[in-house]
């Protein structure tokens, strides 16, 4: 027995030496050259009121160097869509890079009532900060409002802040909400100034090479150009006339044709960049600027470039997107991605980048050009429903102000007027909610609290959890018929609705590790956090929801 267990000792004494060499020599010969398989730069590019049916409908106009080259080199996800209420530019960028949905990362909207301040609150509003790069208070913003992180924080995570992250668009909320709460910069258009700023929530002056082009003025040059069109005015068959009293007029101008007399904004409105379609390749532009002086794309650390192409929003609500402007708008971004695409093959490489792009919400048509058509839909506005509600709670109920507003077609209740009084809560919403489902333009109304026991179909409940937020949201959801839109304008269209014009979206990846291709499977805009986690190997941002599209990460 004495001979066994010596046996055993020197065995067992061997293997502990002969490991012990082996993992010292593991480790002291460790080839550090050997890393983790990613891009040089990641490009994320969304477009502001994108919707799905762009790619394809003027698809024949595109050049091959843009639109054409992504679908055709890329692959794309052909239904995606958004998961949740309201479909707003906040909440789209926020859930395309959180992977989360308003319920979780806290922006369910451009702005929303808060009952704690007795105020309106935007959803990058930050007074603590100040503004970098002008006198104004447009750099008053941060990320703050937003309660979860984002795949670009993931990203500076995971390479030990040594990664770029550089957020890029003409609204502080396309530039802040992408670049996270790490982001290095995030840069925004000043409308009073015509300056690219910032806020000290990233820095305390601005980089040289901003200055130096903040100094150019080159808002001031597009201006000069005025805005035709690109081709002849008679090629562009895919949009209505050019003339009609359901679009926006430019101040200044008597109709809202071809073409449109910028000069006249010269050194006076910067803010008008925004609706012109040079806003658009002045924002590349300056994206491009950013790869050359921060270096993006430069070392074997993947760097990420958040841009947001905003003036198709605005040009898309003045016009509508059955305009020649809207048309034209598409086609000049498309020359703009044609170069953005040749400018990173040239100094980042070809397959050394991956891009994707996709849009925050998309838009409804006109209802006057639906009507035209023989489409039913129509205008209404909720103005005359709040004087309604306000009337029939103090008749009922004997309640005063008990409202305050309706906003995100979700009505918000003065919750210190009703706690006050002896009035049953859930009476007050019932009968509320009789009175709006007898009101023109509402197909539903039904209690956020209380979603569980509606008999919505379960698309529809799923998106309305989605968006809702106890702490932020209102109280009772108004879902307006298909095809109207809540506005007491005649003129201009928007967003907002789970319709398939406003939540079926875009979404294209291409460059690195992708081949060419395509999916019908249904996807969300959750999914895209998530998938560009998977292809870097990087953790999901933390509330992300999404699931990785394997039809892509499996090629």
């Amino acid at each position: 027995m004495r001979f066994k267990y010596l046996f055993f000792l020197f065995l067992l004494t061997s293997f502990s030496s002969s490991f012990a060499q082996k993992w010292t020599k593991s480790a002291t010969n460790t080839n550090y050259s050997e890393t983790v398989a990613r891009p040089k730069l990641v490009v994320g590019m969304v477009i502001d009121q994108m919707r799905w049916d762009y790619l394809y409908r003027f698809y024949n106009r595109y050049s091959k160097g843009g639109f054409k080259r992504l679908i055709n080199e890329g692959f794309s996800v052909e239904n995606t869509f958004i998961p949740y209420l309201p479909t707003q530019t906040a909440c789209g960028h926020s859930s395309i890079y959180t992977g989360s949905v308003p319920a979780l990362n806290g922006i369910i909207a451009n702005s929303w009532y808060d009952q704690t301040l007795g105020r309106d609150m935007y959803c990058t509003e930050d007074k603590d900060e100040k503004t970098v790069g002008s006198t104004s208070n447009a750099g008053q913003m941060s990320p703050k409002n937003l309660k979860v992180n984002t795949i670009t924080d993931e990203l500076r995570l995971a390479t030990n802040f040594q990664g770029k992250v550089i957020s890029i668009s003409l609204k502080d909320r396309g530039s802040i909400l992408p670049g996270g709460h790490s982001a290095n910069a995030a840069y925004w258009h000043d409308g009073l100034t015509g300056n690219w700023i910032t806020s000290t929530h990233y820095m305390s002056n601005l980089p040289n090479w901003v200055t130096d082009y903040n100094a150019q003025k080159i808002s001031d040059k597009f201006f000069n150009q005025n805005w035709n069109t690109l081709y002849p005015i008679n090629t562009y068959i895919n949009s209505d006339s050019d003339n009609v009293t359901y679009e926006g007029k430019f101040n200044g101008e008597t109709t809202s044709s071809f073409p449109h007399l910028t000069k006249q904004y010269v050194g006076k409105n910067y803010e008008m960049i925004k609706s012109l379609p040079y806003g658009n390749t002045m924002t590349v532009d300056f994206a491009k600027l950013a790869v050359q002086n921060e270096n993006l794309g430069k070392d074997a650390i993947t760097d990420f470039l958040a841009i947001s192409c905003s003036a198709t929003d605005y040009v898309g609500h003045q016009f509508g997107p059955n305009s020649i402007e809207l048309e034209d708008t598409y086609l000049r971004l498309d020359k703009d991605i044609e170069e953005l695409f040749n400018y990173l093959d040239k100094t980042v490489g070809k397959g050394n980048y991956l891009f994707f792009l996709s849009a925050d919400h998309g838009v409804a048509h006109a209802p006057e050009f639906l009507n035209k058509n023989n489409i039913p839909a129509e205008r209404y506005t909720t103005r005359a429903i709040v004087k309604g509600i306000d009337s029939l709670l103090q008749q009922k109920f004997q309640l005063n102000k008990a409202i305050i507003n309706i906003a995100n077609d979700q009505v918000i209740f003065n919750h210190k007027v009703i706690d006050n009084s002896t009035v049953d809560f859930t009476a007050v919403k019932s009968t509320v909610i009789n009175y709006l489902k007898k009101q023109r333009g509402v197909s539903n109304a039904v209690d956020l609290n209380n979603l569980q026991n509606t008999t919505l179909p379960d698309i529809l409940k799923t998106r309305l959890e989605n968006g809702y937020n106890p702490k932020l949201s209102g109280d009772i959801q108004i879902i307006g018929n298909a095809g109207w839109y809540n506005s007491s304008s005649s003129s201009g269209i928007g967003h907002g609705g789970w319709y398939n014009y406003d939540s079926h979206i875009p979404l294209v990846f291409m460059g690195w590790k992708v081949k060419p291709g395509k999916t019908n499977e249904t996807h969300y805009m959750t999914d895209i956090a998530a998938t560009l986690a998977a292809m870097l190997h990087i953790q999901m941002p933390n509330g992300s929801i999404g699931s990785p599209i394997t039809e892509l990460t499996h090629q």
